[in-house]
């Protein structure tokens, strides 16, 4: 069996870079996939955001850290998609969608503040495999 996902969205903070205790960089941020839609029945315009935490590991951390910037359209490949239940802090059920990024392509600039249209290509790189344990 075998499962992938791909997301093309727009990272929604400045990525993060951490290393573990044996020093394996790890870094993260958070990207937003939008779909818009007009409704048949009242053609009023809606809009559906689903947010994904991406954690990319090793070289491919380094180069997430050194390259995304919040805003900038990017394309992730990863080979999972984990759900996390948690409650927030209203007392409501809420849940969080995480993935591990194997390939990261940069569809927009690095001087683009999200105003791009995925045609300035910057550049792209595959990471290495995923580590056993993920200790955050």
């Amino acid at each position: 069996m075998y499962q992938q996902i791909t997301i093309i969205g727009r990272v929604g903070r400045d990525p993060e870079l951490r290393y573990t205790s044996n020093g394996t960089g790890v870094c993260s941020f958070s990207v937003a996939v939008s779909k818009k839609w007009t409704d048949r029945n009242s053609n009023e315009k809606k809009e559906k955001t689903t947010w994904y935490k991406v954690s990319a590991w090793r070289q491919l951390a380094e180069t997430c850290s050194q390259f995304v910037h919040k805003g900038m359209l990017i394309l992730i490949v990863a080979d999972e998609v984990e759900v996390r239940a948690y409650t927030g802090q209203d007392g409501n059920p809420q849940a969080s969608l995480e993935i591990t990024a194997r390939d990261v392509k940069f569809l927009s600039s690095k001087g683009d503040r999200g105003g791009g249209t995925g045609e300035d290509y910057a550049g792209g790189y595959s990471g290495g495999e995923e580590p056993e344990d993920i200790p955050f």
